[in-house]
């Protein structure tokens, strides 16, 4: 059984180093928009780890909240009194995540992300066998470091001719 009254996702959360840096880069690379910031917020109790699991002594110094087209990002700045790792999980780290856009054109979009100096990782896969074929993917470094994809697949995907279960299509 699921949650009762579970509806869609609403929003991605995740921390940056620097606000302004992230909301820039996501505003000026994929046209999201700014809808609210908010901060700082700390607490003098253990708040802050009973509902955030970080430490009591944890600061937010500001909370951006953007529009993603169909999902809304949640990003936050941490001040550094506290020790914490100062860089990001990758794929294979326990907590390890990206996230994916879909773009129409594989190959105009990696070439605009290293014409910006956006660093991507190798070149397109293209998936010729099993559930994901039809689908071209390339992960990139948001200047922080955190990972993100590129995802196109203009013809579908094979899994769809034998599963049951539609995948949400961003095309």
């Amino acid at each position: 059984m699921a949650i009762p009254g579970l509806k869609k996702p609403d929003h991605i959360g995740f921390t940056v180093p620097n606000l302004a840096e992230a909301i820039a880069f996501f505003a000026e690379h994929f046209d999201f928009e700014l809808a609210y910031e908010f901060g700082p917020f700390a607490a003098t109790d253990n708040w802050m780890a009973e509902h955030l699991n970080v430490d009591p002594r944890a600061e937010i110094t500001r909370i951006a909240v953007m529009n993603a087209k169909g999902i809304n990002l949640e990003i936050f700045e941490y001040a550094s009194n506290i020790e914490r790792s100062l860089s990001a999980p990758n794929n294979a780290d326990i907590g390890g995540h990206h996230l994916a856009f879909y773009v129409e054109d594989m190959a105009a979009a990696v070439s605009y992300l290293q014409a910006q100096d956006i660093k991507v990782l190798g070149e397109p896969t293209y998936m010729t066998e099993g559930p994901t074929a039809g689908e071209s993917w390339v992960y990139f470094l948001a200047p922080w470091g955190m990972q993100l994809e590129l995802v196109s697949y203009p013809d579908g995907k094979a899994y769809t001719r034998h599963s049951p279960v539609a995948l949400f299509d961003p095309r």
